[in-house]
């Protein structure tokens, strides 16, 4: 007699193989809408192929190229979530192509959504009950998770940035708008590794800590330099100073407001600390509307 679990099996793997032709075909079909252009490549003259081809993927993926082969191949092999990402911005996948990714590949983004569960309504609603005083929600890892609309023009301009790159460590450690913002730029770079160090501990081997963390460390030489001093720094409220793009100088102070009973998720605000940082807020939030 067959058994349920031996009736189910074949099922299983046959929906395996289904969803590993479908990421296959997903992965063939971006690969080859993108311009050799787009990506800082020549496109020379004997190219054949439309868009990249395999082996540029699985260069600026930073991938093997017969792996990357094998998963267009649809062979049966195993996918990291790093391996995930580094696709996902190689390809140039925007927030339902990145999900479509993870979902084909049968894994879980940890990068933070555009939507949080956590962030509730009546978080969202204090957020702008604060305005025009900068205000978001960060985890231990640096992702902002929400943020009113004076913090969105605090530094630039962050509703251009994708949800998965919004996290205060990537943008404070490449992105140009960001360093141009900060008035100390190499003491808060340093001071925020210190500080992701100290949090790291408790989430050691977790692989959006992994991820984050290869990120920074393939793209900020900064950021090898001031992980490699193991400084560690616990939370506390500091006097920031930014050169805002759109009003000047802001003098602020930064103060963490803690969710729960641990040190994660947090609110952070940013209060004037003094009458013109006050009234340059207020013409960033009259702008921001």
């Amino acid at each position: 007699m067959t058994t349920m679990a031996e009736q189910t099996a074949p099922r299983q793997t046959r929906g395996s193989e289904i969803r590993r032709h479908e990421l296959a075909t997903f992965l063939r079909s971006r690969r080859e809408r993108i311009a050799p252009e787009q990506v800082g490549l020549p496109r020379g003259t004997r190219r054949r192929t439309p868009g990249l081809r395999r082996e540029e993927v699985a260069q600026l993926a930073a991938v093997g190229v017969t792996w990357y082969t094998w998963l267009e191949q649809a062979r049966d092999i195993q996918v990291s979530v790093q391996v995930l990402d580094a696709l996902a911005r190689t390809l140039m996948l925007d927030a339902s192509e990145r999900a479509h990714l993870f979902q084909l590949a049968g894994a879980t983004d940890p990068t933070p959504a555009a939507t949080c569960p956590s962030v509730t309504p009546g978080l969202r609603e204090m957020l702008r009950r604060l305005e025009p005083v900068p205000a978001c929600i960060q985890n231990s890892r640096y992702d902002i998770l929400a943020y009113n609309r004076t913090y969105a023009r605090l530094l630039g301009d962050l509703d251009a940035v994708p949800p998965e790159d919004r996290n205060c460590l990537l943008l404070v450690y490449t992105n140009k708008d960001w360093q141009a913002a900060v008035v100390h730029l190499e003491e808060s770079q340093r001071l925020m590794a210190a500080r992701l160090r100290a949090s790291h501990a408790g989430h050691l081997g977790e692989p959006a800590w992994k991820m984050l963390l290869g990120r920074l460390k393939s793209e900020s030489p900064e950021f090898r330099e001031n992980w490699d001093r193991y400084e560690v720094v616990g939370n506390r409220s500091k006097t920031k100073e930014f050169i805002n793009p759109y009003v000047g100088h802001l003098t602020l102070e930064h103060t963490d407001l803690w969710l729960g009973p641990q040190p994660g998720a947090r609110m952070v605000t940013y209060t004037p600390k003094n009458e013109e940082t006050r009234e340059r807020l207020e013409r960033l939030y009259e702008m921001a509307r």
